[in-house]
């Protein structure tokens, strides 16, 4: 099943790769309903879109996630972090994460590098961006640093 993307065949169209409207949807059931605690997304490169490639269910964790990040291609993925602030308070931040491993083809690396920007315009509600490499630039920790 194919899910047509924002911008695809409008004559003026400035966007190089756009989220499919189901990618969209599926992030505001994450944002929204709380149904997922993870998105990965790759680029269909012969579709021109960006889609949903895996969705985690709200009793995954953050290893689940990571996990499911390929180590030698780029992917775009979204998870919904909750913690506990300091006064004792339950809260959440939505992060992007941006993984473009070393071992990624140049190719990927340029497609996904430049395809960022217009992902994340259409996902409306992202509290911080995380670029990585590596999976230590990614690991809890910076999640937890970031979200306090």
């Amino acid at each position: 099943m194919s899910f047509r993307g924002l911008g695809l065949g409008r004559p003026n169209a400035t966007c190089g790769m756009c989220a499919a409207d189901h990618a969209k949807d599926t992030f505001m059931e994450l944002k929204r309903k709380k149904i997922y605690r993870y998105l990965v997304f790759r680029i269909d490169e012969k579709e021109r879109e960006v889609v949903v490639e895996k969705t985690g269910n709200p009793a995954e964790t953050y290893d689940d996630f990571t996990a499911s990040l390929p180590e030698n291609d780029c992917r775009y993925g979204v998870y919904d972090f909750d913690f506990v602030t300091s006064d004792n308070c339950q809260k959440s931040k939505i992060f992007f994460i941006a993984w473009s491993p070393s071992l990624s083809r140049i190719r990927a690396k340029m497609l996904y590098a430049t395809s960022k920007h217009w992902l994340r315009r259409e996902l409306d509600g992202i509290h911080y961006e995380i670029q990585a490499t590596d999976p230590t630039e990614m690991d809890l920790e910076v999640l937890k640093e970031h979200a306090h």
